[in-house]
């Protein structure tokens, strides 16, 4: 096999593929991930879940500390070089760190220490971050949550959240005791437990209130506390300086238009919620008169948005669904989470040379929305792609930096890490989003899970894209403008069978059929009731014929089947082409099919197609293209992140795809490496994926990638498309 190294003109053709339109305005641009298992203390099994939840940063802005629940410990990290993130330890509590602030080198964690929900403790903890020891521990007479400090760091304020079992009666309010606020002080990051001053809470809301839940708290710089209440869907104002309440109001109720309403496989924003209570979670002050709340729903609620208010309580901006709107049309829009959205939670707020920003965390569609605060309605710049459930964020304006903590760890499914990943603001161009998608007929047209990709015919630049079985109620067929910067997804074809949308279909892979129509690859999933299949659909998207495979390959099949499918020729000499995933039962282990199909003779065949091999994992193909004399295939391994070390694009010459009968011996073709994809794959500096699924080469000969992102479940929503160049240079 021949390896070809990447050139500096592919780099720069990478470079282009993936920028946003030229701008002098900065912008900012993932430049590290730190997977947080890096940062297990020497000796534990790597494969230790791990969380970062809530994140600081340092004075000077070289230290991040962040909180991890599942190791009930804090984790350092060194960021002196901001590209190159180092770990720094960790330090452990007897009990589970909930939030951390920083202040003159120490680190002030909120630890949980309770017994049970109805025995709630905590205290916090004073530690030094360069001996790593703790210093000293306060009291706080229950459990808290989020801690914040004020602008000259001498006061500490912590919510006291008691938080609910929500085992018990539904997770239904009120369930005692009751939390409060405490505020206390401290000097050059000392604190003084005997200042302590709890702030009643109770009788404040009219949810429940009783029973306050308190979520959030944030300083103005006139030493004022913002205070969500999340269940009871209420903010309290409070005067640092002498613990009292000064005013409070009710969070209130939002109505949307144009949201997804039910999981069902289909991405449709046509629907409508009325009056759903808003649910703050995160608040951040804008200045010292107006407030901004991120509106979770995760309750019962289904908000959506974020929200910036007077602190007497006026609504001055109310964001509704134009955030969630923005994020489905990146493919980041979570159809599982339909009946609560995106879950904006976590928010930050600071000033960047001229401009006052703000950012937004959706937890589940696993974005940062960055504001810009211009007094009225807020102007979005950018969508940042994070890690899996963005939870806490930290600006360091000093350095242009800001960096995110995220919380999902789904190593025990062989998924992805938790990360914390780091961003920097520079005059350039926008590495992300990649792809994004447009409106037709009015509607917002929803993409995700992108499994396949092919050419359109005689149209430089346009190229076509099948989504799988995540939308089994909207298989769609998109087509794909590559020239625009990002790539534009400009129109949706509906796959039907019958006039409506087409059930029980995994397609894998599409290919043209010179008159408008497409064949599919269909994946077969016998649980599912889903049969292996080629199957064609006219131009109008209705399904008109469907191709079982024969006895002699149904009688060895396994789950993993047709990835891809291409073809050759034309008219009576047209052969289909498909890639076969994995080995099946009669398949000599490393060695997979590729498999033919002439709709003229309506004959089958196959050769065999040598897999790599790797320590770990398993290797299969994810796409077959047909261009020029070769056939193009996309090889990879099944791992995520740092595990990652197979994701590559190979040919095999067409002479050599002489198919023999099934149910015989198969020739063996002969492979050459085109490109190793994993550099192209690292470019926006984000952990490698692992679901390389699409390849195809436009009229004019250039390659294009797409990964499929899973429809946003148990993935961070990204998908990746981009441009690795001419393929007769390669």
């Amino acid at each position: 096999m021949k390896t070809r190294s990447l050139t500096a003109a592919l780099a720069a053709v990478l470079a282009a593929s993936v920028a946003s339109a030229a701008s002098a305005e900065p912008v900012f641009n993932r430049i590290a991930s730190f997977a947080v298992a890096d940062n297990l203390p020497e000796g534990k099994d790597k494969a230790t879940p791990t969380s970062a939840e809530i994140i600081a940063a340092s004075e000077d802005g070289n230290t991040l500390v962040y909180s991890d629940s599942p190791n009930n410990a804090i984790g350092i990290i060194d960021i002196t070089d901001a590209r190159a993130p180092k770990a720094g330890g960790s330090v452990t509590f007897e009990g589970e760190p909930t939030s951390v602030a920083v202040a003159s080198g120490k680190a002030l964690v909120a630890v949980n220490t309770r017994e049970s929900f109805v025995k709630p403790s905590g205290v916090l903890a004073q530690v030094d971050l360069v001996s790593k020891k703790i210093d000293a521990t306060c009291d706080l007479g229950g459990q808290p949550d989020s801690i914040a400090l004020n602008k000259d760091k001498t006061l500490a304020a912590i919510a006291i959240e008691n938080e609910r079992d929500e085992e018990v009666n539904d997770g239904d309010l009120p369930q005692m005791p009751a939390g409060d606020l405490v505020i206390l002080s401290l000097k050059d990051g000392v604190v003084d437990c005997g200042s302590i001053k709890h702030v009643a809470l109770t009788g404040l809301a009219e949810v429940a209130g009783e029973d306050p839940e308190p979520e959030f708290v944030s300083f103005n710089s006139q030493d004022e506390i913002a205070l969500t209440l999340q269940e009871n869907n209420h903010i309290v104002i409070i005067d640092g300086k002498t613990a009292t309440v000064k005013t409070h109001f009710s969070a209130g109720t939002v109505s949307l238009e144009g949201v997804d309403t039910k999981k069902d496989g289909a991405l449709k924003f046509t629907g409508d919620v009325k009056d759903v209570a808003r649910e703050p979670d995160a608040v951040k002050w804008l200045d010292d008169e107006r407030l901004v709340v991120a509106n979770e729903g995760d309750w019962k609620g289904g908000a959506r948005g974020f929200t910036i208010f007077g602190k007497d309580g006026k609504v001055l901006y109310e964001n509704g669904t134009a955030f969630e709107r923005e994020i489905a049309k990146i493919g980041h829009y979570p159809d599982k989470r339909n009946k609560k959205g995106v879950e904006p939670e976590g928010l930050e707020a600071a000033k960047f040379g001229d401009d006052n920003l703000f950012f937004v965390l959706a937890e589940r569609a696993s974005i940062v929305g960055v504001y810009k605060d211009t007094g009225a309605e807020p102007q979005l710049l950018q969508l940042l792609p994070s890690g899996i459930a963005p939870e806490g964020a930290v600006a360091i304006p000093g350095r242009n930096l800001f960096v995110t903590a995220n919380e999902a760890d789904l190593v025990e499914d062989g998924g992805a890490r938790s990360h914390v990943m780091l961003y920097e603001r520079a005059e350039g161009e926008a590495t992300y989003p990649q792809i994004v998608s447009t409106e037709k007929d009015g509607e917002l047209i929803g993409f995700g899970a992108l499994s396949g990709l092919a050419p359109v015919k005689d149209k430089p630049g346009m190229i076509v894209a099948v989504n799988d079985s995540f939308y089994a109620s909207q298989p769609t067929i998109f087509t794909i403008d590559a020239t625009a910067k990002p790539a534009k997804i400009v129109d949706a074809l509906r796959i039907t069978r019958n006039g409506a949308a087409a059930q029980k279909l995994d397609s894998e892979g599409l290919t043209p059929d010179g008159e408008g129509g497409y064949w599919l690859a269909n994946e077969g999933d016998a649980d599912k009731l889903v049969s292996h299949a080629i199957i064609h659909v006219t131009e109008k998207g209705e399904i008109d014929k469907e191709i079982a495979i024969p006895a002699e390959l149904r009688a060895h099949e396994k789950r993993f089947g047709f990835e891809g499918i291409t073809s050759v020729g034309e008219g009576d000499d047209l052969t289909l082409w498909m890639a076969v995933q994995r080995e099946w039962a009669d398949d000599e282990k490393g060695f997979v099919k590729l498999v033919s199909y002439k709709p003229s003779s309506k004959e089958w065949g196959a050769v065999r197609y040598p897999l790599e091999k790797t320590e770990s994992g398993w290797v299969g193909l994810s796409e077959i293209t047909a261009n020029g004399d070769y056939a193009y295939i996309i090889e990879r391994d099944n791992l995520i992140g740092q595990a990652a070390n197979l994701k590559k694009l190979y040919r095999v010459a067409l002479a050599d795809l002489k198919p023999a009968k099934l149910g015989g011996e198969l020739p063996v073709v002969k492979k050459e490496e085109v490109r190793d994809l994993i550099p192209d794959l690292k470019a926006t500096n984000g952990y490698v994926v692992d679901k390389v699924e699409g390849f195809a080469i436009d009229a004019a000969g250039n390659g294009f990638v797409v990964t499929d992102n899973d429809g946003v479940d148990d993935s961070s929503g990204e998908t990746l498309f981009f441009g690795i160049g001419p393929i007769n240079a390669m």
